[in-house]
């Protein structure tokens, strides 16, 4: 088979599929958006991200599909587009300031504002049993700095509603502080991070920034950080610490004008980022994620989950 055929059949598979979420009802949720609510998921031309902005649209959002790259994202968006979803695609490099500004002017001329963020847009380097620091600077700037930048950008264009607007932030369990596995092994900072009434963003930027100095130093392995997929984990550690303490911020906002924020963890998903080692197929791994952009209930804020389910920070 060659590769324009082997390109068709995977298209083709995806609009079956889209065809197919298109008939599953959302039974465990109360319906409270409509084609006029706007979701962005960023880094979604392909794996999770992708997957997050099918399903959103299959649920009949506007999804807003971002990629650093232009020819790659439009095509993206294109496979959507012809399943009859209702996905546009607009650059967007979380890792560049004037990239986002350039994205938050563009939702303000073009919908005013939106009603869902999903930070998706994520690097790592490692695969299998490396656990290489070399590209620690790349992935703490996309995974952590890409989120928070984000998430600063878009709150100011987070529209009114009685249902709260939503930001979900893709993390990972081998971010926990409390894991049994690949935890922090200095008690005294675990213990900072997570004491969420002295929290602040300073201490977070803080934390990762000594971590990237002794990158830089060679002394990180005596550090006391996690073991496995080391920069990975930091990263994912400062975005399940910046999830919490913007929930709290944000908590005071008045009815109307709430915003919820929660992470996730999508588990071991078959994607280019793990290698297709994963042993969890995309749309699984998409699911709480999309669950929590929807979830009705607007109590929950502030947590971490995985398969549907809160796990401890």
């Amino acid at each position: 088979m060659g590769r324009n055929e082997k390109a068709k059949e995977r298209r083709d598979q995806r609009l079956q599929e889209i065809s197919l979420l298109r008939t599953i009802p959302y039974s465990d949720h109360q319906r409270w958006w409509s084609t006029d609510t706007v979701a962005v998921v960023t880094g979604s031309n392909r794996g999770i991200g992708f997957e997050i902005a099918r399903q959103l649209a299959a649920h009949g959002l506007t999804v807003v599909l971002t990629s650093r790259d232009d020819a790659v994202g439009e095509e993206a968006a294109k496979v959507l587009q012809e399943g009859g979803l209702n996905v546009v695609f607009h650059q967007l490099d979380v890792t560049d300031p004037s990239s986002i500004r350039s994205f938050a002017d563009w939702i303000h001329e073009s919908y005013g504002g939106i009603d869902i963020l999903v930070n998706n847009a994520g690097v790592n380097f490692n695969v299998g049993s490396d656990n290489s620091v070399e590209s620690a600077p790349m992935v703490i700037s996309t995974n952590y700095y890409g989120t928070k930048n984000m998430i600063k950008a878009m709150i100011p264009l987070m529209r009114p509603s009685a249902a709260g607007a939503r930001i979900v932030n893709v993390s990972s369990r081998l971010g926990r502080l409390n894991g049994r596995r690949n935890r922090i092994g200095d008690l005294a900072l675990r213990e900072k991070l997570n004491d969420i009434e002295t929290l602040t963003e300073e201490f977070v930027d803080h934390t990762v920034s000594t971590f990237l100095k002794q990158v830089e130093e060679g002394t990180w392995m005596s550090g006391g950080w996690p073991q496995t997929f080391t920069d990975y984990s930091v990263s994912k550690l400062a975005v399940n610490a910046y999830t919490r303490l913007m929930a709290k911020i944000l908590s005071d906002r008045p009815e109307g004008h709430k915003i919820f924020v929660n992470c996730y963890c999508p588990g071991w998903v078959k994607t280019t980022m793990t290698g297709w080692a994963g042993n969890i197929p995309t749309e699984h791994g998409a699911d709480t994620g999309v669950w929590l952009a929807l979830l009705p209930d607007q109590a929950v804020s502030g947590k971490f989950f995985a398969e549907r389910r809160e796990v401890s920070f």
